[in-house]
């Protein structure tokens, strides 16, 4: 479905040095700098999946979702969604996918949500039926009622975004890009957003690209990511095994009898042991956790036993160490 091929894209920002007689200078001679927002990138998107496209701010992610949607053509290379160049034809393409920039808005900002739904509905010219069956799922699923006759402006953060989500999908697109879809959300409200895209996903197969920095979305929605730092993919492949190869050591907290000692354990580090409560550190690489309790219990009258995996920011901000070019 989506084939995006030795794509590059450079931008030509002008530059001036500081100070009022270099603001009259640029206006008789600009300085220019080319900057690579993206360096010869290669992927593919099957149909029905759910791709987390994730990197540190100005990797070049809103550059990608931008090509794909047809507002950027590429300096070089090529990309093909639906078998079609994107900005060859924008129109057409946009009557088939639907695209959240968490920092835009597609919205008008002094009318009611409701007046730019039904713009939108003209705009994408939904059948009505198909219109107000979308628009009655969706003003249900994020709890849209209190407010769909209030003026955007008016609207906090948290409650634009959920109608942004929703304005995406009035006119049913068969491709859904997310950027940065939960910013300002509360848990509920992310809750709520997840759900519905592992519902559409499953449903109808529409495929999904999600850019965020918010793991927990990452966690929840994909099964593949492709990680992306100055304009190239470092890495593209299962969300699970990136976890479990720099998941390699998991947190074990023990609550036993005081009257007792901790013996040293093979690939297991004590990190802390006060009033019959020790914190481990476990290498799953070379031993189980389960292997771990069984040896405790061996040596031990144990009453409680946790574990804990890393965070998975944690995991990705060291992911980007490794791999930082």
């Amino acid at each position: 479905m989506i084939s995006f091929r030795d794509i590059s894209m450079t931008y030509k920002v002008a530059r001036r040095k500081q100070g009022l007689a270099a603001a009259f200078k640029s206006l008789a001679k600009r300085e220019y700098t080319y900057v690579e927002a993206l360096k010869n990138v290669s992927f593919s998107i099957d149909d029905g999946e759910i791709i987390g496209y994730i990197g540190p701010n100005g990797a070049g992610k809103s550059t990608t979702i931008k090509i794909l949607s047809g507002i950027l053509v590429p300096t070089s290379g090529d990309c093909s969604v639906f078998g079609k160049r994107p900005w060859d034809n924008r129109i057409a393409h946009v009557k088939r996918i639907g695209v959240v920039f968490g920092q835009r808005s597609q919205l008008m900002w002094d009318i009611p949500v409701l007046d730019s739904f039904d713009l939108l509905r003209d705009i994408y010219r939904v059948p009505d039926a198909q219109y107000k069956k979308n628009l009655d799922e969706l003003v249900e699923i994020f709890s849209l009622a209190e407010f769909v006759n209030t003026p955007v402006r008016q609207l906090s953060l948290g409650q634009r975004m959920r109608c942004e989500i929703a304005a995406s999908l009035l006119h049913s697109p068969q491709i859904l890009f997310l950027d940065e879809p939960t910013i300002g959300l509360d848990a509920v409200s992310k809750v709520a957003v997840r759900n519905f895209v592992k519902r559409i996903n499953k449903e109808n197969g529409v495929t999904v690209m999600l850019t965020t920095h918010d793991m927990g979305d990452i966690d929840a929605l994909t099964d593949r990511v492709m990680l992306i730092d100055r304009g190239q993919i470092l890495y593209n492949g299962s969300f699970a095994q990136m976890k479990s190869k720099y998941n390699a050591a998991q947190i074990l907290t023990v609550d036993y009898d005081t009257r007792q000692e901790i013996s040293t354990l093979e690939h297991v580090a004590l990190l802390s042991n006060e009033n019959g409560r020790a914190v481990l550190s476990i290498d799953t690489a070379n031993t189980s956790v389960s292997q771990v309790i069984s040896r405790l219990s061996q040596q031990l009258t144990v009453y409680n036993i946790g574990v804990e995996s890393r965070p998975i920011e944690e995991i990705i901000a060291e992911v980007y160490e490794d791999f930082s070019l």
